[in-house]
């Protein structure tokens, strides 16, 4: 249940983020940067703590 769950999240925010690059001002690639590294952030803080 809890994959199903999780997969489900992952297709939305990755559609909203799809939407939200298509708006933004500067190179979606910069954008798609800065998002990884903070999700990667908080990955790794929610491990942490």
């Amino acid at each position: 249940m809890a994959i199903r769950t999780t997969i489900g999240w992952s297709l939305i925010t990755s559609g909203i983020v799809t939407l939200v690059l298509a708006y933004l001002p500067y190179p979606s690639f910069y954008w798609g940067i800065g998002l990884l590294v903070v999700g990667t952030l908080v990955f790794v803080t929610r491990r942490i703590f």
